[in-house]
């Protein structure tokens, strides 16, 4: 089995092999932190945005969606919070030179500490059989209870330092927990200190004259400033929510893992508008039907849990997040929040404008209350493809690389292969790609051995093949091979779109939810 490090290799080799993902500005040695999706990477990209905006907006008859500008006021992120407390604990290690996010290190060494309890956990079993309790074992072994404790203080010490303000606190709790450099392996550290995330610009056509704004930090603030244009316009009854894909930027300093965490980003959201009181009923209903929305891919449950947040934003009363298990251990996909009425009275207040509703039944006005479903796309396109990316022994020798995706999120829906370049062959393969390509994601290949083209396009993660051949002239059928099964059969060829509707449609992942 791969180790952790060697899979995640594989998984950007095989981006950059196949035409997912490239280095941005790669001619001139890259921009660091910063990724372009290439032919394949942008069809799935762009198929995991169908995928959560049908389900999200087509699916719900209360939420709508929006796009809104990149470019927003700058009181905006004044009243959100973003000029005053949008910030990174920064610290570094005097011997590697090395930079790292305070939290990310005790969030690391945390997550190592909770690994160790499943290990004497996972041996216990093993050694006990059926009868064994895990739950009991590991609230009465004193090994596996030491590691939970101690994970427990070192998080409870740090969140604690982080409510005060006390970045010396903070480097303390790194000392004492004894956690090092990853690089140099070294405990000599800097002091902590706060780098703000936003990246600055300016507006205007002189520079005397120009006004100072930011690249927005998150795509959320553009719908509590557009909530009441939406509601009045659509007519909109609480409770009810407005989606948005969009692009954010934020400056890390700290950006590594790949596309995992990004200078310009992608994002999923929806905030959802709830009368005041109903709030945690509704966190509680998002948590469950985000996390079927991605069970329903088919992706292992296995790399899927919930983890509470132990220090809230300033805007919510109650925080979780989904953590898919990477190559390099379980981190936040996506973020469910209540937010309370923070955002909507924070914009009341500098903006001197009401955003209130009124309730006929009550002939009260009042700020709702807002939960959150908040996932990073380029999070979830890696989710997908590092659980997606296999190498499967062949029964006559050697092995395949297979790209197991969700058939209806595969970049490619088809391949056309028409057998031979000759005997009119490619001019009836060419025909049925004509025909099919108005409604299916389609390819044509006639390059190499029948074999080696299968292989190309198991690696790419198309999940069809259609083969065209010499039988095919004399009865009309071609042969259909399945990518995860390898299976073949006849089937006409006015079957076709049939087939890629019902194996590969996106209906056919909506319809789990």
């Amino acid at each position: 089995m791969a180790q952790p490090e060697d899979a995640f290799k594989a998984v950007i080799s095989h981006a950059k092999e196949y035409g997912f993902i490239f280095q941005s500005s790669e001619i001139y040695d890259g921009l660091s932190a910063v990724y372009d999706y290439g032919q394949n990477g942008v069809m799935l990209k762009n198929n995991l945005k169908s995928y959560w905006w049908r389900s999200m907006v087509q699916l719900q008859e209360n939420i709508v969606g929006l796009d809104s500008a990149i470019f927003m006021h700058p009181s905006v992120w004044k009243a959100s919070g973003h000029v005053d407390a949008f910030n990174d604990p920064l610290i570094d290690n005097k011997d590697s030179k090395k930079r790292y996010r305070a939290d990310v290190l005790v969030e690391d060494h945390v997550e190592k500490l909770k690994q160790k309890a499943d290990k004497e956990v996972a041996k216990a079993a093993k050694r006990f059989g059926e009868s064994f309790d895990a739950e009991m074992y590991r609230s009465t072994n004193p090994r596996v209870m030491g590691y939970l404790s101690k994970a427990k203080d070192v998080m409870d010490q740090f969140v604690a330092c982080l409510e005060a303000e006390d970045l010396e606190g903070v480097k303390q709790v790194i000392i004492d927990a004894g956690i090092k450099c990853p690089v140099s392996g070294s405990d000599k550290w800097t002091d902590v200190r706060q780098f703000n995330l936003m990246f600055g610009t300016k507006m205007g056509s002189v520079a005397e004259g120009a006004v100072d704004l930011y690249l927005r930090p998150e795509t959320a603030q553009g719908i509590f400033v557009n909530f009441l244009n939406v509601q009045k316009t659509g007519r909109m009854k609480i409770p009810f929510g407005i989606a948005q894909i969009g692009k954010a930027f934020r400056n890390e300093i700290v950006a590594r893992q790949f596309i995992f965490r990004m200078r310009e980003f992608e994002q999923m959201e929806m905030q959802f508008f709830v009368k005041p009181g109903t709030e945690m009923e509704w966190y509680n209903h998002w948590k469950q039907v985000r996390l079927q929305w991605h069970l329903a891919m088919g992706l292992s449950e296995d790399n899927y849990r919930f983890h509470d947040h132990d220090k809230m934003a300033h805007y919510a009363n109650a925080a979780a997040d989904i953590e898919f298990q990477f190559p390099f251990g379980f981190k936040e996909l996506e973020g469910i929040h209540s937010r309370t009425d923070f955002d909507l009275k924070s914009h009341e207040e500098h903006s001197g404008k009401k955003l209130r509703v009124f309730d006929p039944e009550t002939k009260e006005n009042y700020v709702p209350y807002v939960v959150e479903t908040s996932v990073g796309l380029d999070r979830l396109f890696l989710s997908v493809l590092s659980e997606s990316l296999v190498e499967e022994p062949l029964e006559k020798g050697g092995n395949r690389t297979l790209l197991k995706l969700p058939y209806a999120l595969a970049p490619t829906q088809a391949a056309i292969l028409p057998l031979l370049k000759k005997d009119g062959l490619p001019e009836l393969a060419r025909q049925l790609m004509k025909d099919l390509t108005f409604d299916y994601q389609m390819a044509y290949d006639e390059k190499d051995a029948i074999g080696k083209r299968y292989r190309r396009h198991d690696a790419i993660g198309t999940p069809l093949c259609f083969t065209v051949d010499h039988q095919s002239l004399e009865d009309g059928t071609v042969t259909m091979r399945d990518r995860d099964s390898m299976s073949q059969e006849r089937i006409p060829s006015s079957d076709l779109g049939l087939h890629i509707k019902q194996q590969c449609g996106m209906e056919s992942l909506l319809k789990k939810l």
